[in-house]
């Protein structure tokens, strides 16, 4: 996966992030409209962090390859 595609499921995410939002706007979300939303968050975190992670490798003059996406553990825990 390079920088442009991790962009467009960015991207694709919020989309679908934003249609459940707004299709409940004045009501609350089902159980399975809250689990999707939460799934959703943890894999924009993770796409996040995969692009920065290339992005810092490809500035340090390494191989943008090496980066891994990394474990909802782990992303959900950085300090911001």
């Amino acid at each position: 996966m390079d920088d442009r595609d991790i962009v467009h499921e960015i991207s694709r995410l919020a989309e679908e992030e934003h249609e459940i939002e707004g299709a409940h706007v004045g009501t609350p979300l089902g159980p399975e409209d809250e689990e999707r939303l939460r799934s959703i968050e943890v894999a924009l975190d993770q796409c996040w962090d995969l692009l920065r992670q290339r992005r810092a490798r490809r500035s340090a003059g390494q191989n943008p390859d090496e980066a891994h996406v990394r474990p909802a553990e782990v992303v959900e825990h950085y300090q911001q």
